[in-house]
């Protein structure tokens, strides 16, 4: 015999739930869409804030309550022309829209600073009395234009003097002197032994110098050729002057006075070149080129490569001098610098004479050509 017992059924209540949420459903609807009651607060009170007029179209509730007159309030007063002294962090600022949409009349708020300082500031006040916007506002010139005529002195000192400062002065156009022995020594050659020199030195400005300058050799006591000059150098460009001087002879044979003219300076790569034109009486001339360079293979031992070669253009006997291409001398000298100012070498000079200058030497059974080891020592100070 079968016991089972029937649950009662649940659709009945399901069907209810149902009915019941379908029509509160429309409830809900204008429930959103009812305008809230606002008639208790006070819009008015709100700066900045418009209140849209009410739409013609839209007609109020036939069962709402008549909406109480609130008492219309005066308008405010419109600012007066001199705002200097306004604070304008207080102020809501409405900014005019392109359109003409309600989102014209926002209103813009801020911490602005005082504007009231700023000379040149007209802030339109009864130019614009709805208060709409900001078109009535001029800026005056801020930055930018011409400066007035005595803003700034030329010398950027505005009149303030500096009073020379002991011991910092820029001396770098005072006058200075030096000389230098740049060749002191002993030879020894198939003639026979001897000495030579070549010394130059100066004293002058950046621009202007007296320069003086000698070379020559002796043997036995006695100066065997040799001259002395003395110049006006000007600087005419960067490491390049021009010498403007004369010339005297020494040494055997007649003394020659030359009007001397020439250059002086340091070519590329540190190549110290010479070349100077002498004018003589009875319409001698002559020409002499010279170059050297400094071969460093440490900071204190220094190769000096030497190259001279000199030139006449007519023949003079009674020196031993022929025209055309006279002599020429390579010499290399290797010095150990125990200071800057102080310096022994050793070195080794080749000299020859060639054209008239050979035929002549040969007359006076002198030697051609000559190679000579030479010791010396270069000074300067």
């Amino acid at each position: 015999m079968s016991t089972r017992r029937d649950r009662p059924s649940t659709r009945p209540r399901h069907a209810t739930l149902l009915a019941a949420l379908l029509l509160a459903l429309p409830l809900a609807a204008a429930a959103q869409t009812a305008p809230a009651d606002m008639s208790g607060m006070d819009m008015g009170a709100m700066p900045g804030m418009p209140m849209p007029a009410a739409s013609a179209s839209s007609a109020a509730p036939a069962a709402a309550a008549p909406a109480r007159k609130k008492p219309r309030r005066k308008p405010a007063p419109l600012p007066s022309k001199d705002m200097q002294h306004m604070h304008h962090g207080s102020m809501a600022m409405r900014m005019p829209a392109n359109s003409g949409s309600p989102a014209a009349a926002a209103p813009v708020s801020g911490s602005m600073q005082d504007m009231g300082s700023m000379p040149g500031m007209d802030h339109g006040a009864g130019k614009d009395p709805a208060g709409a916007g900001m078109a009535g506002m001029t800026m005056g010139p801020m930055q930018g234009g011409n400066a007035p005529a005595h803003a700034r002195s030329p010398d950027y000192s505005d009149g303030v003097g500096y009073g020379p400062m002991k011991g910092m002065d820029m001396a770098d156009n005072a006058p200075l002197g030096m000389l230098l022995i740049d060749q002191l020594e002993a030879l020894h050659g198939y003639n026979g032994n001897g000495q030579t020199w070549e010394a130059a030195g100066w004293y002058g400005n950046d621009s202007n110098k007296l320069w003086l300058r000698s070379e020559g050799d002796s043997s036995r006591g006695k100066i065997q050729s040799g001259d002395v000059e003395a110049f006006w150098n000007h600087n005419i460009a960067t490491c390049w002057s021009s010498q403007l001087g004369v010339r005297q002879d020494l040494g055997v044979g007649p003394g020659r006075s030359w009007a001397a003219f020439g250059v002086e300076g340091i070519a590329p790569y540190w190549f110290e070149l010479e070349a100077t034109g002498y004018v003589g009486s009875s319409s001698r001339t002559a020409a002499r080129f010279r170059a050297n360079y400094d071969l460093l293979f440490t900071q204190r031992v220094i190769l000096q490569p030497e190259f001279e070669v000199n030139l006449y253009g007519k023949s003079d006997p009674a020196r031993g001098i022929g025209s055309g291409l006279s002599d020429a001398r390579l010499g290399l000298r290797l010095r150990y610098e125990i200071r800057r100012q102080f310096a022994p070498y050793i070195g080794l000079v080749w000299t020859r004479r060639f054209g008239a200058t050979a035929s002549l030497a040969r007359q006076d059974r002198q030697a051609i050509f000559d190679r000579q080891w030479v010791a010396g020592v270069r000074i300067w100070f």
